[in-house]
């Protein structure tokens, strides 16, 4: 997925000025694929440029007044396409699951206390989704084929953040449960080839993510 396909999509469900459209993203576009204002913002005259959005003409402009933008057919078209085409899994770039590794291989510092802080972020993320799935999506509501695929979307993240607090929790005790070794314990250390595997170099982690798409 491109930022110029997620600023598509969301001009389509609403037309935003460009401030809109950066809250929204702070919202909820944001849970799955996050990106910067500065970065929306120079997108979004890329986008203009290239015929696929247009500001919206105002009746009585004002200086100042902010710029409302919605999809083209050329948009529209162009989102079409990138839905109907094929793509793999990427694989999971995670930064703390290397930070781990390089921790085996060098005796690192007190790790504990960064997944400790990981998981109270994830706990946290997985609240705010069933939150939003208690409030938009209730069993009782008949909801159409568009809000089933933002339920998925959103159930994608729910999923991943149950994924993410279950393997901290279950790291976390592996990590200081009895007959855990100390930090200076190490791979690296003791001269023993790290195994291939998800924590290998030639292993792959790949929860995929995905999450609401109100």
């Amino acid at each position: 997925m491109s930022l110029p396909h997620a600023i598509l999509t969301a001009l389509l469900e609403k037309p935003s000025s460009g401030l809109e459209l950066t809250r929204r993203f702070d919202r909820s576009i944001g849970y799955f694929w996050s990106s910067t204002h500065q970065q929306i913002y120079r997108e979004l005259g890329k986008l203009e440029q290239a015929g696929h959005i247009r500001a919206l003409p105002s009746p009585q402009p004002t200086r100042g007044q902010k710029k409302e933008y919605e999809v083209l057919p050329a948009g529209r078209a162009e989102l079409a396409d990138w839905v109907g085409r094929s793509e793999d899994p990427r694989p999971v770039r995670d930064p703390l699951l290397l930070r781990l590794r390089a921790a085996a291989a060098v005796g690192g510092g007190d790790v504990e206390a960064e997944l400790v802080r990981h998981l109270e972020l994830h706990r946290a993320q997985l609240a705010d989704y069933r939150e939003i799935e208690r409030r938009d999506f209730p069993p009782e509501r008949r909801i159409s084929r568009q809000d089933r695929l933002r339920h998925v979307v959103l159930r994608g993240g729910i999923e991943l953040e149950s994924f993410w607090t279950g393997w901290l929790t279950d790291t976390l005790a592996e990590l200081t449960g009895p007959g855990a070794a100390g930090p200076g314990d190490a791979d690296g250390a003791s001269g023993h080839e790290a195994p291939d595997g998800p924590a290998g170099a030639s292993g792959r982690t790949r929860p995929d993510a995905a999450s609401d798409g109100a």
